[in-house]
């Protein structure tokens, strides 16, 4: 092959103008180039011939099998029966910088194709009215290899070049062959016909909406080690209707100075929104497109990337005259300048002097929608009304939230607004803390011995901190109070049967979830729990859940005797009962003799029936520990929900109504130490309570309401 076969550049040099054009970080962007190309060689047939055939265009990725049996990629090849490489097309080729096909056009697409594959080879068929057939071909290959590039020269003639050939129509085959950058090659080893489809219905959504009772017929094919294994067909059906279209009237921007004006000088765009079933649209998203083309995205603020709506998802498409003269060399990059941009441009000539925004594009696009969909609307209305709950349920400061106005975004998940309020609440209490350092060092600063000023200054600056640090406490506080208010909330849920496992499970399951909530069974770690509920000091004592009698340990030594004399050893295995490993729900010991002992019961169960059981844990106690602890003063809670104080005197008139809160309670009673002679103990002494879990809530809430309100916005 001779030299004269390189088309080599005359005053430009290839290389260095080729690195001008970046590769898009778009990698199916060859394809796409390709793909474009195809539409418009249709397009042109029909135009030039007056020909009502809608054309065709395949495309057949090509995959070899490696020692695994992988599937790897071997080629792309696209294949359309339009027009053809005519002169025009030809002269359009070689020309690195043609804008023959239009004003937008920058004639450079072709650069990808060098940019992202090592060879792509090009046969074309094409009319000639000086052939004696009718028909010519071109046969080239594109490239900027070190062979190529020794010649100044992007493209190559191969053989057959021009050469004239027998048949009925032109065509035009690409191949695009060797992956360059080796980063790249994962993804185009796992590309499938189903996944280039939706990229290809998605990157040309207006175009195919637009034709879509007109398209040419566009076949997708995989075929593994020359076998077809997918073959698909992107018809009418997969397209789906514009569902509502309006123009939006977007205003130029000016900096007059530092400020920036909006100018009477405005860009009419048109904005189209599809509603496409979910399993159709992976993601809501909003996206300017360039020359029919899907271009760039742009952030949608009122919906969630992956929210439904009715099972739909949404597209909204924003094109015009504007776009499409914005966009680069390297096409789909769009040269909208940011707000923030354009301020740093002001010494510059980076930009006009009057621009649209992109933030304007944004906003004004998002509002439109909003505008159009009112279940939009009324999602919005939805996040609006689960902030304000994030904000009840964790107590976040109203002043951290409006301080985040516009950085708290509509489409932001839980965490992420959580997330942000935290930090913003951090950045306050590092504040608090150097303001309070700076308050203390001023202190230094007092002179007791001017008798001038002394006490006017000691005033100011006390005062100053004590403004300091309910500041720095609060955001403190906040997170601690925040936990007792969902504690108390649970609590409520649980009362009211609100929870979803308590529809579908037995009776059983609210004194468990009850027993957890309060502190969780099989636990020896009372500071974790929330005993506050019952009461504040409790959480402060060594204690045990769910614990068997024979098990349980203070400071890792046992209480419960472990050796008996017969006739206690027959005693607690009496009548086929092993009392040894009776369970209470809670035993709490605050200080030596002491012993505290909690039974929860299932709201459902009358409370009456089971009076008799915390003396009998009492008795247990008072009788079988080791003599080191001598446990003789016991307190007794009864919880649950169902009983009628008629029916608690009835069974032990001891116990009497309270003056506050409904429970019941009984003075100190005396607990049995003399059951057998060769124990020789006392007797001890317990003091009862009787409480509804709703009355226990309602103490919780009201210990708890002086905290929660001086966080809670009022």
């Amino acid at each position: 092959m001779t030299n004269n076969n390189y088309m080599t550049g005359v005053g430009i040099n290839y290389e260095g103008s080729l690195h001008k054009i970046k590769k898009s970080d778009v990698l199916l962007q060859p394809i796409f180039e390709a793909f474009t190309n195809s539409l418009d060689s249709i397009k042109d047939l029909k135009n030039k011939y007056n020909t009502t055939h809608k054309g065709s265009i395949t495309i057949n990725l090509y995959f070899n099998k490696d020692i695994f049996e992988q599937k790897e990629f071997e080629k792309i090849e696209i294949i359309d029966t339009g027009i053809g490489f005519d002169d025009i097309g030809f002269n359009r080729l070689v020309d690195l910088n043609d804008e023959s096909k239009g004003r937008f056009n920058k004639g450079t697409g072709r650069v990808q194709f060098l940019h992202a594959f090592d060879i792509t080879k090009i046969s074309s068929i094409y009319r000639d009215i000086k052939s004696s057939t009718g028909f010519k071909q071109r046969k080239l290959t594109l490239s900027k290899s070190t062979t190529f590039e020794k010649h100044n020269a992007f493209i190559r003639k191969e053989a057959g070049n021009e050469s004239e050939v027998d048949t009925k129509e032109s065509n035009t085959t690409i191949i695009f062959e060797t992956v360059l950058d080796k980063k790249d090659k994962p993804y185009f080893d796992s590309l499938s016909s189903e996944e280039m489809k939706k990229d290809i219905i998605l990157k040309y959504m207006i175009i195919f909406c637009e034709n879509r009772d007109n398209l040419p017929q566009i076949k997708i094919n995989t075929l593994i080690v020359g076998e077809h294994t997918e073959e698909l067909e992107i018809i009418s059906g997969d397209i789906p209707s514009i569902d509502q279209q309006k123009p939006i009237d977007i205003n130029y921007s000016k900096l007059n100075q530092t400020k920036i004006e909006k100018t009477v000088k405005k860009e009419t765009f048109l904005l189209k929104a599809f509603k496409i079933d979910k399993n159709k649209l992976d993601k809501n998203a909003l996206k300017l497109t360039s020359k029919g083309e899907i271009a760039k995205d742009i952030e949608l603020n009122s919906l969630l990337p992956e929210e439904q709506i009715d099972g739909n998802r949404y597209l909204f498409l924003l094109s015009g005259e504007y776009i499409n003269s914005k966009d680069s060399d390297t096409r789909g990059d769009i040269q909208i300048p940011k707000l923030s941009d354009f301020k740093k441009g002001e010494s510059s000539s980076l930009f006009d002097e009057e621009e649209i925004l992109l933030d304007d594009i944004k906003n004004e696009t998002n509002d439109v929608i909003v505008e159009i969909y009112n279940e939009i609307k009324e999602k919005i209305k939805e996040k609006e009304e689960n902030l304000k709950e994030l904000e009840e349920m964790f107590l976040l400061n109203p002043e951290t939230i409006n301080s985040l106005k516009g950085k708290i975004k509509i489409n932001d998940s839980d965490i992420q607004v959580l997330t942000k309020i935290y930090e913003a609440d951090a950045k306050t209490k590092a504040e608090g803390d150097a303001k309070i350092k700076h308050q203390v060092e001023k202190l230094n600063e007092l002179n007791t011995a001017d008798n001038s000023n002394y006490n006017e200054e000691l005033l100011k600056q006390v005062n100053d901190f004590v403004r300091t640090i309910p500041l720095q406490n609060r955001t403190a506080l906040t997170q601690y109070v925040a936990r007792r208010k969902l504690i108390l909330d649970m609590f409520g849920k649980i009362l009211d049967k609100q929870l979803d496992i308590q529809a579908s499970t037995n009776r059983k399951i609210d004194e468990k979830l009850l027993h957890n909530l309060i502190f969780q069974q099989s636990s020896n770690n009372p500071e974790d729990s929330d005993l506050w509920l019952i009461n504040e000091d409790f959480i402060y004592f060594k204690g045990v859940s769910e614990a068997k009698l024979k098990d349980i340990k203070i400071d890792g030594e046992l209480v419960f005797n472990q050796a008996f004399e017969k006739e206690e050893a027959d005693y607690l295995l009496s009548f086929g009962e092993n009392r040894k490993i009776k369970t209470p729900d809670i035993l709490l010991f605050p200080e030596e003799s002491k012993c505290i002992i909690i039974e929860l019961k299932c709201p459902s169960v009358p409370v009456r029936v089971h009076l008799g059981q915390i003396d009998f844990y009492a008795g247990l106690i008072r009788n079988f520990t080791n003599d080191s602890f001598n446990i003789d003063t016991f307190y007794g809670y009864l919880i649950g929900d169902k009983f009628d104080p008629r029916d608690i005197r009835l069974t032990d008139p001891r116990f009497v109504q309270s003056y506050h809160l409904d429970y019941m309670f009984r003075p100190s009673s005396p607990i049995a130490g003399d059951v057998f002679p060769n124990i020789n103990r006392s007797d001890g002494s317990i003091y009862t309570e009787i409480i509804k879990y709703s009355t226990l809530l309602k103490r919780a809430k009201m210990r708890n309401k002086i905290f929660i309100n001086k966080i809670k916005p009022i």
